[in-house]
């Protein structure tokens, strides 16, 4: 079995919309690494992520559920 290795980020100074811009490029990464056996998780980001995958015509509530 290969060798598992781990990265942690702590974003701090970022502007709300480089954090946006970053979780959405992690989200393509791991979608197109994971045939590889990369695993990125980012939990509690799935409103920025559908915000970012939206169509152009598509409406997406904004608010967080509770």
């Amino acid at each position: 079995m290969g060798m598992s290795r781990k990265i942690t980020l702590d974003i701090k100074g970022g502007s709300t919309k480089q954090y946006s811009t970053l979780v959405l490029e992690l989200n393509n990464m791991a979608k197109n690494w994971s045939k590889y056996g990369v695993t990125i998780s980012l939990p509690n980001q799935e409103r920025i992520i559908n915000w970012g995958n939206r169509k152009h015509n598509e409406n997406i509530r904004t608010e967080v559920p509770n």
